[in-house]
Parts: C-alpha cells; structure tokens; sequence
C-alpha cells in the first residue's frame, strides 16, 4: 500500500469516477483505491445525512470521502497492475523484477528510462481483477523445464498498431505469441481462470471464484462501474425538526428510550415542536414503519412533494419547489403543470462497483463488488445543492396515447432486440412506451434548457418518474459548487418561457441531421436499446443519464415519416 501521495483527486469524484477499486492514473504509474477499511476513520464533522436513502441502502449514515491535507488523511492506494514494461529495451515482467518500491525505472543495461505499467488487464463478472496471463499465454501448449529462467519481453514488428504487431517472447524459447484475439470472450479458456483477486483489500484473502476472464485495457470504462444511489432531501426530512435531530445524533445514538424522551423535552419549543422531534427520532432510528425503504418507495415520495410544491418558510430550508403557470393553449399541450424547484439537495452514495456490465437493483448480489472486507455501517458520499424544472404530465393523456398501436410497436421493437442480444445491461431496463417517452422528453430537454440556462450539458440531470401513474420529469443542476444554484435553470419555468423553451425543442425533434437515416433505422446502440436516436439529436453527456443513454426513441415525441402523427406531440 503506497504511503506516498502520488496523484489527487477531487472528493466528489472519490463516489462517481475513482471510487473503491477503481484504477487511477497517476502520472506515468496506476494505482488502485483501496477498500473501506483502508480509509481514515470518518469525521463526524464531514457526516453526510439522509435518512431515507441510508435506510435504502442497508447502513446507518453516510460520510463525505476524506478531503486531502487534513487531519483525516488521505485515501490509500495499492500499485494495479503488477506487470510493468520497459519501453527501450523491451522487457516484460512484475514490477518487483525491475526496481525496488521507491524507484520507477529500468535497471537494464544502457537503459534507465522509465517504467509503464501494462496496458492489459483481466477482471470477472463478480468484481475481481487480476494481471494479463502473459505468462500462460506465451507458453500456452508448450513444455517448459521447472527452475529456467523466463524473461519475457514484448516486441513490436512496427507493421501497424495491431495486437497481432505486439509479440510476446520469452527467453527459455517459448512462443512468440502475438496477442491477436486477446479480446474475445473465451480468449482465456483453457488458459486462466479467475482466482479471486480483489487488490483492492491488500490484506484479504482471495475468494473462492473459477470464473471466465475477460481481458480489458486498464483505461476502459467497462473496468469499473459505480453503483451510485441517489435521493432528494424533501419534506419532511428537509424540516427544522429532522435537521436538529442529525446533529444530535453522536449523542443521541447511544441513550435510553426514556433518556430521549427527556431530551425530546428538553429541545422542544415553538419553532420546533415536541411531536415534530418525536417523528423525526422515530424516522431516524428506523422506528417509523412508513418511512421508505427501496428506491421505488423514495422516488414514490420524491414524485408526491414535487407535484404538491413547497414554499419557502424559513431560512436553511433545502426544498423550496413553486407551481408556475404553464399555457398549454400557448405551447405544446399534454403536459398538466409546471415546477420552479428553486432550491434541492441531493445525495449520491456509493454502495459499490461492478466490473465488464453494470449492476443495478435486483441483479445478482454476487456481481455487486464490496467496498469492506465484512461489510460496512457507512458509506462514502457527496450532497450537491442546487436547483431545476419539473414538468408533470397529464395522466390520461399519457395513458390515452400509450394505449395506441403506435406507442406499442415502438416498444415491442426495443423488446425483440433485447430478447435476441446477449447484454447484461438491457435485460434490466424497464422498456415500455411510457418510459420511452418520457426518457426522450428528458433528453431533449436537458439539452434545450443546457442551451438556453448557461449551462453545460454535462452539469445537468435528469430524473424520470414514469412507474405507475406517474409521468414527470426533473431537469437539475448537478454541480456540487455555488455554480449549481444561481437561478438560471429554475429561471426558465417562468411562464411563456418554458412553453417557448418546450416548442423549439420539438421543433428540433422532428430533424436531426443524420435523418433519414436516424428516424427511419431500426433498433440502435447497446443490445438494440434505442430507436432514433443518436449523438445528434438525443444522446447526452453519460453523467446526466440515469439509464446508460438506452431506452430513447425520438419518433414517441414526434412520429415518423410515414406516421407523422404517431408521436405524443403530434405536428400542428
């Protein structure tokens, strides 16, 4: 476990980009963050409340990740992968055959330039992740004396930058191997299998495993996958009551049911009554039965306080949403009312990583990767402050127009595809006509509002409800500085704006610059999960995306060719 500080990273993206076993890149070295219980004891003073979302999540209360040059530390890492390369001369092997731990270059002869670290990789499906097999590789069916001496190196024939152009030698005789098919899926078969290796707990043993490996470059995306849950602070765990609770809870975990009483006594007064406190110590020391327990109950309750609004009352308050008026007659119609959420608070917690596909609710547990050895009560996540635009549309007409053969051939489409593509990330994904439109409204208008609000579309997200009976959808700020409320989002949900705002959005709907061929084409993108729909009209920056940028369909807000009134808003 290194001891010295060899790379930084803001605190945001130690939940979202370089969490728990996630490699890092770190100059001309790469390094792998290491478990939970590897970190600095959290600081109650960096504790991150929200009880629902705690609840969801199966721990007792969030920590914000430690914050570089303070008394908590800094995050350790462990060095991933072992196998390093010289570039000059060409030599291949663990980084322990070349220097010692504090140094970083080639003892060769003649030599002396810098080490890399390999650029492959293997990982499992359950999470672990262990070197290429340079070794089994080049030997693959040939006899080699037990005790020789084996040097490897990898040589270029300089024809092309092929993987067939990259040969592995060795120096007992064996190969040369090229590595020219390393990718495939049973590449390794016969040749390694997973042995468990999770680097990530330096200390722990590796588990019982056997899977297939998949070989992977250590800078590709699909090495590490956070599950990242999230949830709005609304009421009433926005109120005074909730927030006098958090933080008195150090003193308040520990004492007796009558010890509380006292102090519910004791704090009550006429800004925060003793029934209020009574509520709030009961939600959060899981007393209260109604309170939330999945995502679903969270989102059910997020929906509810959205469409109901809440005023601004006092000062510190994190949810302050305003109806405003929109005129349907003056724009686009089906969509019922309106939204200024002026102010929000999110949470996003990281509960762990998947590696090759990524894990969502409801997936086998044993592809979700743990962040501590044993489990843990915590942990680590951010809140970002700032605010949006909601729009919530009219139930029956959504119901009216999902009923259509239309709405139902656009989803029975992304249907077969899924049913005839081996892809771990569709089969979890809701697919319905509902859910098409109201992902595609979302994308269209993120993109629209990040155009007319100043901000980036990257620093914007989304939030779609469509379960049930619901039909909204929340444009928000996703920024975790000042810069996420200064009012230019939450602006545009004044009325004749938003319906402007709305209608040039459709307006660009109905042309994208790769039609006809974006309009006209069948099932598109990973597993077939979209239908018109591409990077010029519909897809966004993948951390405003809560589904993978799937499930979109541009014809469900505005037709097609042929059915040019089979969209959800149809042409005037």
């Amino acid at each position: 476990m290194s001891r010295r500080q060899v790379a930084t990273a803001r605190s945001s993206q130690l939940v979202s980009t370089y969490g728990v076993g996630s490699l890092f890149p770190a100059v001309d070295d790469s390094v792998m963050i290491c478990g939970l219980d590897h970190w600095p004891a959290p600081s109650p003073h960096e504790r991150v409340d929200e009880v629902r979302l705690a609840r969801a999540c199966g721990v007792s209360t969030f920590h914000a990740p430690p914050r570089g040059r303070t008394k908590s530390g800094d995050v350790p890492v462990v060095r991933f992968p072992d196998y390093y390369f010289c570039p000059h001369c060409r030599r291949l092997g663990l980084r322990r055959s070349f220097c010692r731990e504090d140094e970083n270059q080639c003892p060769g002869p003649d030599c002396g330039v810098s080490i890399m670290p390999s650029r492959f990789i293997t990982a499992c499906s359950r999470g672990h992740i262990e070197d290429f097999p340079y070794f089994a590789w080049v030997h693959r069916g040939q006899e080699y004396a037990e005790g020789t001496d084996h040097q490897m190196s990898l040589r270029s024939l300089g024809r092309s930058s092929a993987l067939s152009d990259l040969v592995v030698h060795c120096s007992c005789g064996a190969g040369p191997r090229s590595l020219a098919g390393i990718f495939a899926t049973a590449a390794l078969k016969g040749i390694a299998s997973c042995r468990g290796r999770r680097p990530w707990f330096p200390e722990a043993e590796n588990e019982d495993c056997g899977e297939p490996l998949r070989t992977l470059q250590r800078g590709s995306s699909n090495v590490w996958f956070p599950v990242v849950r999230s949830a709005l602070s609304i009421p009433p765990w926005t109120e005074e009551a909730a927030r006098v609770v958090a933080r008195h809870h150090p003193q308040l975990v520990d004492m007796e049911p009558d010890r509380r009483t006292e102090w519910i006594r004791a704090f009550a007064s006429k800004h925060v009554t003793e029934q209020a406190l009574i509520a709030a110590v009961r939600a959060r020391f899981g007393e209260d039965d109604t309170a939330p327990s999945s995502d679903l109950d969270i989102r059910e309750e997020e929906y509810a306080a959205l469409a109901e609004g809440k005023e601004e009352a006092g000062h510190g308050q994190q949810f302050v949403c305003r109806p405003r008026e929109y005129a349907s007659g003056h724009g686009p119609g089906g969509i019922m009312s309106v939204a200024e959420v002026a102010r929000l608070r999110e949470v996003r917690a990281l509960q762990g990583f998947s590696r090759l596909v990524p894990w969502a609710q409801g997936d086998d547990d044993r592809h979700l990767a743990a962040l501590a050895v044993g489990g843990t009560t915590w942990l680590p996540a951010v809140e970002t402050l700032g605010e949006g635009v909601f729009l919530r549309f009219d139930p029956a007409a959504v119901a009216a127009w999902e009923s259509t053969p239309f709405a139902a051939s656009r989803a029975d489409a992304i249907e077969v595809a899924r049913a005839g593509a081996d892809n771990g990330i569709g089969s979890r994904l809701d697919i319905s006509p509902r859910g098409l439109l109201l992902h595609t409204f979302a994308h269209a208008l993120l993109d629209e509002l990040s155009l007319d609000a100043g901000y980036a579309a990257a620093s914007l997200r989304e939030r779609v409800y469509d379960r049930g009976d619901q039909a909204g959808v929340l444009i928000y700020t996703a920024s975790g500085d000042s810069a996420g409320s200064l009012g230019g989002l939450s602006a545009q949900s004044e009325a004749g704006r938003l319906e402007r705002v709305v209608a040039s959005m459709l307006g660009k709907a109905r042309w994208c610059s790769n039609d006809p061929v974006c309009i006209e084409s069948g099932p598109s993108g990973i597993g077939g999960l979209n239908i018109a729909a591409c990077h010029a009209c519909l897809l966004l920056p993948e951390t405003s995306c809560e589904r993978f940028n799937l499930v979109l369909d541009r014809a469900c807000l505005v037709g097609t060719p042929s059915e040019p009134y089979g969209g959800f808003f149809p042409r005037q």
